[in-house]
C-alpha cells in the first residue's frame, strides 16, 4: 500500500531546503540559494511555506550592517522529513 506524500515536501526547491537543514545546525539563506541554484525571490516564497508549516524556524538579523537570515529545522520538520521519506519507500518498495 502506498503512503501519502506530503504535499508541502513533495516540492524540488522545499525537499532540497528540508534536505540541506536535516545536515547542518542553522544556514544562511545565501547558503541554501547557492546551494539549490535557486533565485532570491523563489527561495523567500518556498521558505516563507516552510516556516508557516512549522518545518524550519527564520531568523532575521544583522551582521556587518548587512542583512542576515538563517534557518534551522525544527523537530516538527525533522518528524514531517522522515514521514516523508517513508511514505517514499512505500513507492520503492510496494508489498
Amino acid at each position: 500500500m502506498f503512503e501519502p506524500l506530503d504535499p508541502l515536501l513533495h516540492s524540488q526547491l522545499r525537499l532540497a531546503v528540508m534536505s540541506l537543514l536535516m545536515n547542518v545546525e542553522v544556514a544562511e539563506f545565501n547558503y541554501i540559494k547557492e546551494k539549490t541554484n535557486a533565485t532570491a525571490g523563489n527561495l523567500s516564497v518556498q521558505v516563507n511555506k516552510l516556516k508557516d508549516a512549522g518545518y524550519i524556524a527564520v531568523e532575521k538579523s544583522y551582521k556587518d550592517n548587512y542583512p542576515l537570515t538563517t534557518c534551522k529545522i525544527t523537530e516538527t520538520g525533522i518528524n514531517a522529513f522522515e514521514a516523508y521519506l517513508n511514505a517514499l519507500r512505500s513507492y520503492i518498495k510496494p508489498t
